[in-house]
C-alpha cells in the first residue's frame, strides 16, 4: 500500500505539437479532499482523463495506490457534470450495478441462482446504506425521472464510491445545480470529510479521497482542505499549463455557518497567481503545500512536546 492515493510524475501531454501541460508532479494524500481550479481550456479536463486512464499523457507517470494507471480501473472512480444514471433502474439499482457487474458473473446469474440471489441482496443493503449516507435514504425506490438534480447527483456520488476506489474525480458535479441544491451537496462533502478526520483518529485509513474541478472559487476554499490551481500563466507557459498554485485551506466542519470572509485573502490570491495573464510568475512561487504542512506539523509536535505529563 502506497502513502499516496494518487502520485502524479513529470506528466506532460500534448496535441500533435501544441503543448497542454507540461511537468505535471502532484501528490494527494488518503483523505483528502483536493479542489483544482484554473482558467477554461488551460487542461483540466484533460487532467483528470488521464487520471482516469481514458487519455494517457504523452509523458510522466501517474500511479493510485501505488500502481501505475495503464486505463480505466476501478482504482479511480469518476462523477461527471450530468448525471450518468440508467433512467429504467432504480436509485437502489444504479447504485448497486456496479457491484452487480464486478461480483457477480453471468453464469452465476444463470446457473447459481441461489448464490447469485444471495449477492444480490447483500448488493441492496450496501447500496441502501450508502444511499442514507449521502441523504437519500428514502428515496431508494424512485427511479431517476422521480428525482431533482440534486437527488440524482447523490445518486451518483453513492454509485461511484461504493466501489471503494482510491480517489474519486469529480468534474463540475455542481456546476448544473440550483444554489440551494449546490449549497446541500457541499454539505455533503464536509460530511464526507469528518468521516476522513475520525476514520484517521481510529487509525483507519480514510474513505473518501477526492479531486474535485470547479470554477468556483468560493466553493473550491470552502469544501476543500487543499486548493491547487493550473494555469500557463507563468514564465515557462508557453511549454503548457503547469500547477502554480498548491496550498492548504481552512477546514470547515458541516455545523459552521457559510462566512465567506474568512476566506477572501485566499481567494483573492488565487485569482492573481492562477487566473491573471499579466501577472507572470515563477510557476514555484504558491506551490508551497508540502512546506506548509511540514510546517504545521512541526509547530503540533513542538505544542504537545511542551505539554505536561501525568508524572510531572
Amino acid at each position: 500500500m502506497s502513502k499516496y492515493a494518487l502520485e502524479i510524475k513529470s506528466l506532460n501531454h500534448t496535441f500533435g505539437s501544441y503543448p497542454i501541460l507540461n511537468d505535471i508532479d502532484l501528490q494527494v494524500l488518503p483523505g483528502q479532499i483536493v479542489a483544482m481550479v484554473g482558467p477554461s481550456g488551460c487542461g483540466k479536463s484533460t487532467l483528470l482523463k488521464a487520471i482516469l486512464g481514458t487519455h494517457p499523457p504523452t509523458s510522466g507517470e501517474i500511479l493510485t495506490d501505488g500502481l501505475p494507471v495503464q486505463g480505466p480501473n476501478r482504482n479511480v472512480g469518476i462523477v461527471y457534470q450530468n448525471y450518468a444514471l440508467y433512467d429504467f433502474l432504480t436509485a437502489e439499482q444504479n447504485v448497486s450495478f456496479g457491484l452487480k457487474l464486478d461480483e457477480t458473473s453471468f453464469l452465476m446469474r444463470v446457473l447459481a441462482i441461489r448464490k447469485y440471489l444471495a449477492k444480490r441482496k447483500e448488493h441492496q443493503a450496501k447500496a441502501a446504506d450508502f444511499l442514507h449516507r449521502v441523504g437519500l435514504g428514502n428515496a431508494c425506490g424512485k427511479y431517476p425521472n422521480e428525482m431533482s438534480g440534486g437527488m440524482k447527483q447523490r445518486v451518483a456520488v453513492a454509485q461511484a464510491f461504493i466501489m471503494r476506489p482510491k480517489i474519486v474525480l469529480l468534474d463540475e458535479p455542481f456546476g448544473a445545480l440550483d444554489e440551494a441544491m449546490r449549497e446541500d451537496l457541499q454539505i455533503m462533502l464536509l460530511k464526507f470529510y469528518q468521516e476522513n478526520l475520525l476514520a484517521k483518529k481510529e487509525g483507519r485509513v480514510p474513505q473518501y479521497t477526492i479531486l474535485m474541478v470547479t470554477h468556483e472559487l468560493n466553493e473550491a476554499i470552502y469544501v476543500a482542505d487543499r486548493v491547487i490551481g493550473l494555469s500557463r500563466f507563468h514564465t515557462d507557459g508557453d511549454r503548457g499549463a503547469t500547477i502554480v498554485y498548491d496550498r492548504p485551506c481552512p477546514v470547515f466542519s458541516p455545523e459552521d455557518p457559510r462566512d465567506f470572509s474568512k476566506f477572501i485573502e485566499q481567494r483573492d490570491e488565487l485569482r492573481k497567481a492562477v487566473f491573471d495573464d499579466k501577472y507572470i510568475k515563477d510557476r514555484d512561487k504558491y506551490v508551497t503545500f508540502w512546506k506548509e504542512l511540514s510546517s504545521l506539523a512541526n509547530n503540533v509536535a513542538a505544542i504537545e512536546s511542551a505539554q505536561p505529563t501525568d508524572t510531572e
